[in-house]
């Protein structure tokens, strides 16, 4: 792609922002960052290219239209990479309703701006222009012991997080067979890596094991899961916006299978030997590993195809799982200031800053 000036929407959340630090070390696009800063967006995973002359930060819930249609009109996009989404599986199961907002409310509305400005478009600008929504390998629900999920599976989620992910894909795909409007779709299986939400199973191991609490595991920790890098998702994710066919769905996956079991012992190996002073109590760090009660509708298996991609647009994940985790544990290991920072809180000041008008 040429230069072009491109809107990330949820561009502070953990793939949000990896996808923003390698528009801006990689490329020459501009870009513009539209957060709501809910409490998984933090801006300090931007540090490294907040001071960037082509970085733009616009603090505005996808689901006001208003401020999102003036964000069109003042800033010309080129391209539209929609990450912004509630994604936490039981949060969803606890409280569906905000990701019924967000997920759905918020990319219809979003849609519907993009639209408008398309059609204001020339010719063309109009031809060049793309709409790219980021979703999920979970709306395609469950495989057994075999099998993979291509771009034909069928949908069948099991959650109100994929369902509601899934219910986004199909509005994305309906504005583009009834108004024409540009689109490419990605659905990615589960990242890890850098900067992650302590939330998410693999930060939430990292730490825990490094504090000396228990390490939970659903049920017998049997799931498996395709695991990706995320600066591999970043990547596969530019190449869609930039040279993906309108229309077409492309699925992203690390080619890394493993039991949610074997993610937590991998890490709590690596941890033996990088972080060798065990807390008190503890000679090894899977001494921590707790087995606690299987959440609801807990899908058993995903694993994706990432054929599609590899054949038509040239991508493959760099890091294999042992190589990626690695990675991803020394980087916690010399990154406390951030993680600590999420943990006390003090993160939200900036957001709670913004929010106030202080």
């Amino acid at each position: 792609m040429s230069q072009k000036k491109i809107f990330v929407t949820g561009g502070a959340g953990f793939i949000g922002s990896a996808l923003i630090r390698f528009l801006l070390e990689e490329t020459d696009h501009e870009v513009v960052n539209i957060d709501k800063l809910t409490y998984a967006g933090n801006l300090e995973s931007l540090a490294s290219v907040a001071n960037d002359d082509r970085y733009h930060f616009a603090h505005f819930d996808i689901c006001d239209g208003v401020s999102i249609a003036r964000l069109f009109a003042d800033h010309r996009p080129d391209a539209v990479m929609h990450l912004a989404a509630e994604s936490h599986v039981d949060r969803s199961i606890d409280g569906p309703g905000q990701f019924i907002q967000s997920n759905i409310v918020g990319t219809y509305t979003l849609l519907e701006a993009a639209r408008q400005y398309w059609q204001s478009l020339e010719v063309d600008e109009k031809e060049a222009f793309r709409f790219h929504h980021i979703s999920t390998d979970e709306v395609y629900g469950a495989l057994g012991k075999t099998g993979l999920f291509t771009e034909q599976t069928p949908y069948d989620p099991s959650s109100p997080y994929s369902a509601s992910k899934a219910a986004s894909d199909h509005l994305v795909r309906a504005w583009q067979r009834t108004y024409g409007l540009p689109v490419v779709l990605t659905n990615c299986s589960n990242n890890y890596g850098p900067y992650q939400f302590p939330e998410k199973l693999i930060p939430l191991v990292i730490l825990n094991a490094l504090e000396g609490k228990a390490l939970p595991i659903y049920g017998e920790g049997d799931q498996v899961r395709d695991w990706l890098y995320v600066d591999d998702h970043a990547r596969a994710l530019y190449q869609v916006v930039s040279e993906g066919k309108v229309g077409e769905t492309y699925n992203i996956g690390g080619h890394n299978e493993k039991t949610n079991l074997e993610v937590v012992k991998t890490i709590c190996v690596i941890l033996d030997e990088l972080k060798p002073e065990h807390p008190a109590g503890i000679s090894r760090y899977q001494d921590l590993i707790t087995h606690v009660q299987d959440r609801p509708g807990h899908d058993r298996r995903y694993a994706i195809d990432a054929g599609k991609i590899a054949d038509e647009l040239g991508w493959t994940p760099q890091e294999s799982f042992a190589s990626g985790i690695r990675k991803t544990v020394q980087w916690y290991l010399d990154n406390a200031d951030w993680w600590q920072r999420v943990q006390d809180g003090s993160y939200q000041r900036e957001r709670l800053g913004l929010q106030t008008g202080d």
